[in-house]
Formats: C-alpha cells, structure tokens, sequence
C-alpha cells in the first residue's frame, strides 16, 4: 500500500488536469457543464487563475489576476506545458452567484463567496437564515462533485486520449 505522501505526490496531477479540462470546457463547451449538472448555471473564470510548469528542475508558476485581466498569458504558458494549478471561479444561477477558488493539488475550495441571502430581523429568522446558507454551501458542493466525477469518467475513458486530449491541444495551438 502507498504512503499517504507518496500517493498525495504521485497523482496530484489529476487535480491539475482536472481544472485545465475545465478551463477548456468553460471556454469551449460550457452546455456540456448544464448537461453534467443537469440545471441551468453559468460558469466563468473569475480574477484569478495560477499555472505551473516543470522545466527541467525548476517550477515556473505563472499568476494572472484581476478582474479585466486577459488569459493569453495563460494559453502561452499551456502552449510551454504547464497545467492549471488554481483557478477562482464564478457560478451563476438566475440572479445568485458563487464565487470560489478551487485548488488542483487538493481540490480544496477556498474563498467561498454565497449568494446574498434575506437579512435577518428578528431571532426567529435566524433558523431559517442558517438553513438557507447551508442550502447554498451544498448547492455549490453538489455541482462541483457532478462535474468533477464527470471529468473522472471523461478521465478514464477510451475518448480521452482519441478525442478530448486533441480538442484540448487544438483549443491551446489556436
């Protein structure tokens, strides 16, 4: 049996591809997420997206952040190898939006921004205040396990390597 660590450091890389697939598919297929989850959302790249590259021994770690900020940096450094390692995120439903920051090596969420919810006036209305953060916390959790496990099986098919892996390079070499 592997090591914690070891394993830990063996497939982090999972994580990585995950977040550059789903950059890819925010960019390219963003009905494929709606079919996936099976509700109407928007996803989009938020202020904020890190990659990295490993040239020879050395980690090259590319930050692009900012509301306005453009993400051809980005594609340049997909085009020199590197994969997406943290990306922030805004998702969108109706009039509610999320904004997270998911981390590839873990798949951590951070920064976890809920839609505004109904002020409270009275102690009565704390209950109910409490029941609809949690409703939205496990809205967002719900949507990203969807669409990790969809990505897993997308992982593990036989169309990764013969389909999705040449519309991701196409995407990158454009």
């Amino acid at each position: 049996m592997l090591d914690i660590s070891v394993a830990y450091n063996r497939y982090k890389f999972v994580g990585y591809e995950f977040l550059t697939w789903l950059w890819y598919v925010i960019e390219h297929d963003p009905a494929q997420l709606n079919h996936v989850i099976q509700e109407n959302i928007n996803f989009t790249i938020g202020n904020r997206i890190m990659l990295q590259n490993a040239v020879h021994d050395a980690v090259e770690t590319i930050t692009i952040k900012g509301d306005d900020a453009g993400l051809e940096e980005g594609v340049l450094a997909l085009k020199k190898g590197a994969l997406v390692t943290e990306i922030h995120l805004r998702v969108t439903e109706e009039e509610n939006e999320w904004q997270l920051t998911l981390k590839g090596e873990s798949l951590n969420i951070s920064n976890l921004r809920l839609p505004e919810t109904g002020q409270i006036e009275n102690r009565d209305d704390m209950e109910g205040a409490v029941l609809e953060k949690f409703f939205l916390y496990e809205k967002i959790m719900g949507w990203m396990d969807a669409v990790y496990v969809f990505f897993i099986k997308s992982r593990l098919s036989l169309e990764w390597n013969d389909r999705i892996v040449p519309q991701i390079k196409k995407w990158i070499l454009q």
